[in-house]
């Protein structure tokens, strides 16, 4: 197996940068560079040299033994000044190296998932992890690489074994110590999994949407303020303003962090009839984007309805209020009135509704559960109709298990025979 070695903080200038190696030849690596090879997990400062003897820097080493790294390889790391010169010249001295390359794209993080310290869902909340930019982005993201998922995933796949287990029982290993009726208990541990199967599902959309962002569509006829109030929100001027209806013609987006949620308000097109061509696109797109939002802040004239029929938790706020003082629940993006009033009902509807998330965070983790959901219930079908379909219900169950193996990227039904000679003492 090559040994890789990659620069692991970003390019550029910084105080520290650290360059990590994980393979075989890793600690031949850090011996070849500074002499000798450091107590393992022990910060210890080396002088680095170069293959002629010159001194390339001074850094501290930590160099981790096989099984007790990130990786579960034998590793080093090398933090280093942070000057570009420094880590190319190092990189360099490194690449040189016989048995040495330079790392792929999440080599250190696949090598991680194939030695069994990661399980691929923790793979995925690493990722998420690295790209989280809010609060609520990295709570998520660190429930799925502390192993949440994963530890879910195994406590159903030890009840789905044991019910396996009492299936097969029946089938191939008849005899007075195995329960005549098994499917109570069978029943129960599966009905068990299916309830949890279907919270997890119901909550993977929210969960999506905190990874992804929560979208807010700002809705309202022409020159009714939208852009405006996009601006104050995002405190730039991220779109154009003018008294000219129309001037808005595609959907503009900005980024937000609204109390650790990530948040892209949308700007859309003012909602009217048109002979324009461009704008009538437009507004056809403010009207899609409008309906998928996960939530929308409609602007109205006094004694105006909104142009679209809002839904639940929609906001419905009268514009320009510093021209309208007159009415009540205004909004001015001139004066700002109004708009920390509408951070707070924007962030206090999308925290109700990621409180509903669950640990599932992606697609992929829907797909699993719903294909293990419909195998139990299938397996539910089946066990009232006795011994005579008692392996038909088996092969659901192991199917099921097969499927939410899949969630963490193992798929082993040996352990099925494991449960049974150890629960029954049939193995001989």
């Amino acid at each position: 197996m090559d040994t890789i070695f990659a620069l692991s903080t970003a390019p550029g200038k910084a105080g520290v940068a650290i360059i990590r190696v994980s393979g075989p030849a890793a600690h031949d690596a850090v011996r070849s560079l500074c002499g000798d090879v450091p107590v393992a997990r022990q910060a210890s400062l080396r002088v680095l040299r170069d293959r002629e003897g010159r001194r390339l820097d001074e850094a501290l080493i930590l160099t981790f033994e096989q099984d007790r790294s990130f990786t579960g390889e034998v590793s080093a790391e090398f933090q280093v000044h942070g000057s570009t010169a420094v880590t190319a010249a190092l990189l360099d001295e490194l690449g040189s190296m016989d048995g040495l390359r330079l790392a792929g794209a999440g080599e250190f993080t696949r090598r991680a998932l194939e030695n069994g310290m990661l399980d691929l869902a923790q793979v995925e909340g690493l990722a998420d992890l690295i790209d989280a930019e809010t609060e609520v982005q990295r709570r998520q993201a660190m429930r799925v690489l502390s192993g949440d998922l994963g530890q879910k995933a195994e406590a159903w796949r030890r009840s789905l074994i044991r019910a396996a287990a009492l299936l097969e029982a029946t089938i191939d290993f008849a005899d007075e110590e195995v329960p005549v009726d098994v499917s109570p208990e069978v029943g129960s541990l599966v009905m068990n999994v299916v309830e949890e199967l279907r919270r997890e599902i119901h909550g993977v959309g929210i969960a999506e949407r905190i990874r992804t962002g929560f979208e807010v569509a700002i809705v309202g006829a022409p020159n009714v303020g939208k852009s405006t109030l996009l601006n104050a929100l995002a405190g730039r001027d991220a779109a154009i303003t003018s008294e000219h209806a129309g001037t808005t013609r595609d959907v503009i987006e900005v980024r937000m962090d609204l109390g650790g949620l990530p948040v892209t308000l949308l700007d859309t097109a003012g909602l009217r009839e048109t002979e324009d061509a461009v704008e009538s696109i437009g507004i056809d797109r403010a009207r899609n984007r409008a309906d998928q939002a996960d939530l929308r802040v409609f602007l109205v004239e006094p004694g105006q309805v909104p142009e679209m029929q809002p839904m639940d938790d929609d906001i419905v706020l009268t514009a320009k209020s510093d021209l309208n003082s007159d009415v009540g629940n205004g909004i001015s993006g001139k004066t700002g009135e109004g708009v920390t009033g509408l951070v707070d009902r924007i962030r206090e509807t999308l925290a109700a509704r990621a409180t509903g998330s669950g640990v599932a965070t992606r697609q992929r983790h829907k797909d699993s559960m719903g294909r293990g959901m419909d195998a139990l219930e299938a397996a539910v079908e089946l066990l009232p109709m006795g011994e005579d379909c008692a392996d038909l219900a088996a092969e659901e169950l192991r199917t099921a298990i097969r499927a939410l193996d899949s969630l963490v990227g193992r798929i082993d039904i040996e352990n099925v025979l494991d449960e049974i000679f150890a629960s029954f003492c049939l193995g001989k």
